[in-house]
């Protein structure tokens, strides 16, 4: 497995409130990457996002390591730790008034014994790209993609609603939230992008496709859809990780 990450704050945006961590467990044959997009005040957000990838990665490692059995179970380890991720935030929101009301969104993906797992809270997103062809493996939980599922807004009308970023589920905001874990398969060559919505609202997911044809490792895809996005003057912090199998 090949991995890389890169993180930028943008062309507007003062502070950075992304965070990326990619780790490797290579006695068990795995990689964990998470990535978070942190919310409430400058300050907040930056805090909500670092303790959450670092929470979740931190308990996702400890469960792994533990873990004796041949097939281990990664979906419940990985909701275990976003579990521990969620009242790592909230706790701390709930510590301090400065930090009310903070909250990340977070999406991450561990291969682990050529299987993949992929979770996510909230708009970060993960792609499946293959040398064909760019799949959307997570489903946005935002208000636009809500009215999509229900008919009220096409894909392209969404993209540029005003409510775009609007999200409905978040790590810290409530005692507890739901998460969402895919599984999709992997071929050799195939790659998973990782990405903040200041990449996807830059790049339209045909722009991406045509990018990772011409850059077909983690690091020169990386650097090239960074480069288009602040090429485009980035109006988010934008955050990329991509992992190939």
């Amino acid at each position: 497995m090949n991995s890389y990450g890169i993180t930028d704050r943008g062309k507007v945006r003062r502070d950075n409130q992304d965070c990326f961590l990619i780790e490797r467990l290579d006695a068990q044959d795995c990689c964990i990457a998470v990535l978070c997009d942190g919310m409430g005040g400058e300050k907040a957000g930056n805090i909500a996002s670092d303790l959450a990838a670092k929470t979740y990665v931190s308990t996702l490692r400890e469960r792994i390591l533990a873990n004796k059995k041949r097939r281990p179970d990664i979906k419940s380890m990985m909701e275990e730790a976003c579990d521990a991720a969620n009242h790592m935030v909230y706790s701390y929101s709930c510590f301090d008034t400065d930090y009310t009301g903070m909250g990340t969104t977070m999406v991450s993906a561990v291969i682990c014994g050529g299987r993949v797992w992929v979770l996510n809270v909230g708009d970060s997103r993960c792609y499946k790209l293959t040398r064909r062809s760019l799949t959307q493996v997570t489903r946005d939980h935002s208000l636009v993609q809500d009215m999509v599922d229900r008919g009220e807004l096409t894909p392209a009308e969404a993209r540029v609603h005003p409510r775009r970023n609007v999200i409905t589920r978040a790590l810290g905001v409530n005692e507890l939230v739901p998460c969402d874990v895919f599984t999709p398969r992997l071929a050799g060559g195939d790659m998973l992008l990782l990405c903040s919505d200041g990449l996807t609202n830059m790049l339209s997911d045909r722009e991406i496709l045509s990018l990772s044809r011409r850059n077909t490792n983690p690091l020169s895809l990386s650097k090239a859809l960074m480069a288009e996005a602040l090429a485009r003057e980035a109006r988010d912090n934008v955050t990329i990780v991509v992992i190939s199998k």
